[in-house]
């Protein structure tokens, strides 16, 4: 007797919000879609929540009217951001890869550990990364130094305040 290999649905950002809409999933259900694949998220603790809202605040601030900062959901980013904890090292190398194929001019990374914005940029093709881009200039800044997002080239975010 043979079995045929098990294949995994990849679903689209469209089918995805429809499954959404229909309330295929509920409040505490912790689902996002990345590449395709439905992944269960860690519950976001009090730390996380608050840096999301100080990142929220700042982007706002720094960005001004005429642009739209979401903190979730699907997004058509000049710049993206993820605080990270316990998804760290999937944030950086995985998503990182991802937001570098969709070719997102800049991606940060909150890193709730060591208490630094990792600010990634100038997305290009690259051998042996996860989905075949990378980012080929990463800063680490730390919470006295500021930021320029490459979107509002007049603004400046001091690092420490998107840190909980």
């Amino acid at each position: 007797m043979t079995s045929s290999p098990v294949r995994a649905k990849r679903w689209t950002r469209l089918e995805y919000e429809r499954l959404v809409c229909l309330g295929a999933f509920g409040p505490e259900d912790h689902i996002e879609l990345v590449a395709g694949n439905l992944l269960a998220r860690e519950p976001q603790d009090s730390p996380h929540m608050t840096a999301i809202g100080l990142a929220e605040d700042a982007l706002r601030a720094a960005f001004g009217t005429g642009w739209h900062v979401r903190g979730q959901g699907p997004t058509q980013p000049v710049l993206l951001v993820e605080v990270a904890d316990s998804s760290l090292s999937f944030d950086r190398r995985r998503k990182g890869s991802l937001y570098a194929r969709a070719k997102v001019p800049e991606y940060w990374i909150v890193n709730l550990i060591d208490r630094v914005l990792e600010v990634h940029r100038n997305p290009q093709p690259a051998t042996g990364a996860v989905f075949g881009w990378r980012y080929t200039q990463i800063r680490r800044l730390s919470p006295d130094e500021t930021v320029t997002p490459l979107g509002a080239p007049e603004a400046r975010i001091l690092v420490a305040d998107l840190l909980p």
